[in-house]
């Protein structure tokens, strides 16, 4: 905490903060990045049981249940997945007094594969490699980090002593990163708040919306012919060209005039492909191709609406082969619709006035271009935003990394949040 603040924290909340081990901590970090819980593998699972233990230790009530992944995806608000998955657990705990938790602490335990091993520095991306003070590896930032910042915050309440007058929960979910699935189930079982705050790197601000994100496939079709007689046939590749050029064009149309909250970025709604596959033999003209890609869904906008303007780009496009050979348009994986906190909520003005009490600098407020949890929070009437340790630029890359100086910070604004909104017992 910045010096000269202490008038402008309570015994109470000066208890809770005065209990935070921030050695712990890093140390706690450290192990959830060791454990390579990449989405829908086994080590998922493995952390959800570790924090569901962790949380009991901080004498909270833990409940830890197995997902009916049968029943999740006949629900027709299934958010969609893209990992295979077997198992997925649901891990949330509570303390405090009676009723609705006061605040809800979230975070996701998955991680996104580590790519390229030979472009991580330091070599294991899982190894947690500590450099003055900055932890890097696989998860760090996106969102281990703020994962041990609740965990923290638990054990920081329950060592001080400090009785909450209201619960405060925190939730561990899984499955985050391909579409929602643990926060989705984490609802359906009936966990609710009056408000959430999820731990997602934010680089200092307070994130209070969100777009969403679609999983969209294109089939080109091509015509396929010997290497040596090219000629005879249609490169798929070559006629994927046309399509890429149209996305790019209504990626720059959906992108004008964003909403004000967006101010600062210079592409609030991107479209992108990721994969592209194409033949499946060096002398032969291929006959198709599959590129996959994510497309960003505006603020307030229907999923829906923004997977019929994909759809139209492309049906439309005055090209003779695709107007012969119309493109397939499919879309598999995660469904990410936007979200963002009600109007003039107050949880905004709690979390930046906890930040500058710890920092002695008021936090931006602004909106990020991907999809998240946040939406389903929001959609069952829980209004949440994002506040947590990271730089979600270096999130998904071989430069993962989080400064431990972050951490400690956003753990201390959480605590103070965590105490104001559930109060104290008298």
């Amino acid at each position: 905490m910045r010096e000269g603040v202490a008038g402008g924290v309570s015994p109470d909340e000066a208890r809770v903060l005065a209990a935070i081990d921030e050695a712990e901590t890093v140390r706690l970090l450290a192990e959830l990045v060791r454990t390579p819980s990449v989405t829908g593998t086994d080590a998922e699972s493995e952390l959800q049981h570790r924090c569901g233990r962790l949380l009991s230790e901080a004498g909270m009530d833990v409940d830890v249940w197995k997902l009916d992944l049968d029943a999740l995806r006949a629900d027709p608000g299934f958010p969609g997945t893209e990992a295979p998955r077997t198992e997925g657990y649901g891990v949330v705990a509570v303390t405090g007094g009676e009723g609705e938790p006061a605040l809800v602490l979230q975070g996701h335990v998955d991680v996104v594969p580590t790519g390229d091993l030979a472009k991580w520095e330091g070599g294991d991306p899982f190894g947690a490699r500590i450099t003055g003070d900055v932890l890097h590896g696989r998860g760090a930032c996106d969102m281990k980090a703020g994962l041990a910042a609740n965990l923290a915050v638990a054990a920081a309440v329950h060592r001080s002593g400090v009785r909450l007058a209201r619960p405060l929960a925190v939730h561990c979910v899984v499955s985050e990163e391909d579409g929602g699935l643990g926060a989705f189930a984490t609802l359906a079982r009936g966990h609710r708040g009056e408000a959430a705050v999820i731990t997602e790197p934010t680089g200092g601000a307070v994130i209070t919306a969100t777009a969403g994100a679609l999983t969209f496939r294109v089939e080109v079709a091509g015509r396929a012919a010997h290497g040596a007689t090219r000629y005879e046939g249609v490169n798929a590749l070559e006629a994927f060209w046309p399509v890429l050029t149209e996305l790019r064009r209504l990626e720059a149309d959906r992108n004008r005039d964003p909403d004000p909250i967006f101010a600062g970025n210079p592409l609030p709604y991107p479209i992108e492909v990721g994969t592209v596959r194409a033949g499946d033999w060096a002398s032969s003209v291929p006959d198709l191709l599959v590129a996959e890609g994510r497309m960003g869904v505006r603020l307030d906008e229907d999923p829906a609406e923004a997977r019929r303007a994909l759809e139209e780009a492309v049906a439309g496009i005055g090209d003779s082969w695709l107007r012969a050979h119309p493109p397939i348009v499919t879309w598999p994986g995660g469904r990410f619709a936007s979200g963002r906190v009600p109007a003039g909520h107050e949880l905004p003005a709690q979390v930046a006035a906890a930040v500058a009490d710890v920092t002695g600098t008021r936090p931006a407020e602004t909106a990020a271009p991907y999809g998240s949890d946040l939406r389903l929070y929001a959609a069952g009437g829980v209004p949440a935003l994002h506040y947590g340790p990271g730089d979600v630029r270096l999130a998904h890359a071989p430069r993962e990394r989080v400064g431990l100086r972050e951490l400690r910070d956003v753990t201390r604004v959480l605590a103070l949040l965590a105490v104001r909104r559930c109060g104290v017992r008298g």
